[in-house]
């Protein structure tokens, strides 16, 4: 199933000068694996290349089921130089948790799934 990331983690986002860093959390240990197959870092920076992004390095945290990506160039120059509204890219978070994955429906909570297509 194709859902938004959000369905399987949370996240934050924080900037140091023209880098942009954004912590993927899974909520459940079995969700890790999946966000490790699917949140690269080749998709990270094709959703903020748009901004300028030139490279992405993803960081693996397993013992937290967590991810840290860096994001070098995505702040249109930083704080002091951006004219953009969310300088500090503190909004990013929510633009990566908005990704769709592909999960297996195990991973969801029945109640929350998607109705089947029975076409």
């Amino acid at each position: 199933m194709r859902v938004p990331l959000n369905r399987l983690a949370h996240g934050r986002s924080g900037d140091k000068g023209n880098r942009q860093n954004i912590s993927v959390i899974a909520y459940r240990e079995d969700a890790y694996p999946v966000l490790v197959r699917e949140v690269t870092e080749a998709r990270v920076l094709d959703l903020f290349r748009h901004r300028g992004a030139s490279a992405v390095t993803r960081y693996e945290l397993p013992k937290l089921l967590a991810m840290n990506f860096v994001i070098e160039d995505a702040l249109e120059g930083g704080v002091n130089a951006a004219l953009a509204l969310d300088t500090h890219g503190k909004t990013s978070a929510f633009r990566l948790l908005s990704l769709e994955i592909e999960v297996p429906a195990s991973l969801l909570d029945p109640d929350t799934r998607p109705p089947e297509n029975t076409d």
